[in-house]
């Protein structure tokens, strides 16, 4: 799996710094009867909770706030990619390798956008995701939703009070002030560049002032600035400052109030700057350990799934299971919920060994177990424990549906070869290059997947170990 970095996320026993220079005071005051078992169990919580939307912000800072970053766009304005990614994408850990990507930050906090989305000719597949800074996938649009036709889109954030204007097909109305959209769109192969260009460039973004030609609102304070995003920060006490930074831009779900009532225990408050050097040695041991359990615990989670289709969804769907949100987090950021896309796959073989470049795999597919996709169906291939695309000497990097000159045996059957060399010319149709000398595993996707799939009757076939 990938490195986990840990979270500091508790206070003093004898809090004195971190206040506000407001009234507020006693939203900063940390109790000081609490023990350290509790200090312990809060930052245990604390921990998972705070994973996703960290590494959520660390997308949403290299698109809209680091300018030396190559994926800067500022916010609210898409960056799309033209091709297919490759092992220089290393911004998302699990990249999807089946439809270029369309991302933008979004940043609702002074007025709502509009995304304006254009009609889609054929039978061509995309999708917008919509994910919050919890990384709940709160609203979808594209093939699957909302159809090919285009149309106007209001995203709001929310506390907006505002009239909708006259030509917006729906509103879109997220929980947080923060947003990270992903649109994806079909890439047929590299003559279809040009295609895919010309839609990627019909995806707009407008103020809602400027698309009303009204006058702008006032920019809307936050008393922390958004911090300069550093891997380092969860791995001490500066993530408590990050995560108040990032609690600003969210609302309090009511089924969080009890949670957040913990968490203001030990300094976790939005808005509220962290002194972490008055920690004393007692605070910090306690702190550890509930990181330990923390990890141990998303750890344990991670190892255990096989099928990710559960760990992405709305808040509803997820019933605030924080750990499955730290794991979906930690193994495929913005993966899609399963109605729109399924994920499975495996790190072992048919032997429960780990898969390794080392030895050669038979994949093979039953003529009935070949997937139905409303779309397409594709299997990627990923080192591990990074998680990212693997160089190799024909950049294949994905095979499936598409995949031009793929093969089938006479009877339907689909076998496909994961070896770090040629199977040989006959088989090079259906390879799926694996890296020498290193573990990997892989992920099948499934886009407009059957009920089967969503409902998990429907199993992958383990790969085969060439003997």
């Amino acid at each position: 799996m990938k490195k986990l970095f840990f979270i500091i996320s508790a206070a003093l026993l004898t809090f004195t710094a971190c206040k506000k220079e407001t009234s507020k005071d006693s939203t900063n005051t940390a109790n000081a009867s609490i023990s350290t078992d509790s200090i312990t169990a809060i930052a245990k919580r604390a921990w998972i909770y705070g994973y996703p939307m960290f590494y959520n912000y660390k997308a949403i800072y290299a698109n809209a706030i680091d300018k030396e970053s190559k994926t800067y766009s500022g916010f609210n304005t898409f960056k799309s990619s033209t091709a297919s990614a490759t092992p220089k994408d290393t911004l998302v850990v699990t990249i999807n390798n089946d439809t270029p990507y369309s991302m933008a930050a979004l940043n609702v906090s002074d007025e709502p956008l509009v995304l304006q989305i254009p009609k889609i000719e054929g039978n061509r597949y995309f999708v917008m995701q919509f994910v919050d800074l919890y990384t709940f996938n709160y609203e979808y649009l594209g093939s699957r939703v909302s159809g090919n036709n285009g149309g106007k889109y209001l995203i709001a954030g929310p506390d907006w009070k505002g009239e909708t204007p006259a030509g917006i097909d729906k509103v879109l109305r997220s929980e947080t002030n923060l947003i990270f959209l992903i649109g994806r769109t079909e890439l047929d192969s590299p003559s279809d560049i040009p295609n895919l260009k010309k839609i990627q460039d019909q995806y707009k973004l407008t103020s809602l002032h400027e698309f009303t030609k009204q006058a702008a609102p006032a920019a809307k304070k936050y008393n922390m600035p958004l911090p300069v995003w550093k891997e380092s920060d969860y791995s001490s006490p500066e993530f408590i400052n990050v995560l108040n930074a990032l609690l600003q831009y969210t609302k309090e779900d009511d089924s969080e109030k009890e949670l957040r009532a913990q968490f203001a225990k030990i300094g976790i408050v939005p808005g509220v700057p962290f002194d972490s050097s008055k920690l004393d040695a007692e605070t910090i041991k306690a702190i550890e350990k509930g990181i330990a359990e923390g990890k141990q615990e998303l750890e344990s989670v991670i190892s255990k799934t096989t099928d990710a289709g559960d760990l992405f969804g709305t808040r509803a769907s997820l019933k605030n299971n924080y750990v499955n949100r730290a794991a979906a987090a930690a193994m495929g950021l913005y993966g899609n919920t399963k109605e729109e896309a399924v994920y499975v796959g495996t790190a072992v073989d048919k032997d429960k060994n780990a898969l390794n470049g080392n030895n050669n795999y038979v994949l093979r597919f039953s003529k009935n177990q070949v997937p139905k996709a409303k779309y397409f169906w594709s299997i990627t291939l990923y080192n591990l424990p990074k998680r990212f695309l693997v160089p190799n000497p024909i950049n294949r990097y994905s095979i499936g549906q598409k995949t031009k000159g793929l093969k089938y045996e006479p009877n339907g059957d689909l076998v496909l070869y994961l070896y770090s060399a040629s199977p040989g010319k006959d088989k090079e149709s259906n390879w799926l290059p694996t890296p020498k000398n290193q573990d990997f595993n892989f992920v099948m996707r499934i886009y407009g997947p059957e009920q089967d799939a969503i409902n998990g009757t429907w199993k992958l076939p383990l790969p085969e170990k060439v003997k």
